[in-house]
């Protein structure tokens, strides 16, 4: 039996789908302008973007974005689980050819990780959220203890 709601699964489901079509129509789109095909890559990368917002429509539609600084933090946790988890588990499991590319995928993700964190740290930290007197701003305050 599922933990979450029916509705959510499918929405998840649905999001998966529309997100790695758009992937993989941009696979296609380079493989195309690598072939001298440079209108079939157009037409690829065009039907990716749709594909894109279809997906993004759903993720929203799933209650997914939540903003406030808490898809960085979900976008961390999901970081974490697939360079801490996922990756190494397919490492192990793949064949030696398939893993160089879990490999770069791994490098890459561990990137990735420390581009959300710094993210994380520039966009979470208190910004303007803690008003000081104006004599303390200016620096003419005196103590009165």
């Amino acid at each position: 039996m599922s933990r979450i709601p029916r509705d959510q699964e499918h929405l998840k489901t649905g999001f998966t789908a529309e997100a790695a079509s758009a992937a993989r129509y941009r696979a296609y789109a380079e493989r195309a302008e690598a072939e001298g095909l440079p209108n079939l890559a157009r037409e690829w990368l065009d039907m990716a973007a749709q594909k894109d917002l279809l997906a993004m429509r759903l993720l929203e539609t799933a209650g997914q974005v939540k903003g406030e600084g808490l898809d960085i933090a979900q976008a961390i946790s999901t970081e974490r689980y697939e360079n801490e988890v996922l990756y190494p588990k397919m490492l192990r499991e793949v064949s030696p050819d398939s893993g160089d590319a879990v490999l770069a995928v791994i490098a890459s993700q561990k990137e990735q990780l420390r581009r959300l964190e710094a993210l994380r740290d520039r966009f979470m930290a208190a910004q303007g959220d803690v008003a000081l007197p104006a004599e303390v701003d200016a620096g003419t305050g005196t103590h009165k203890g």
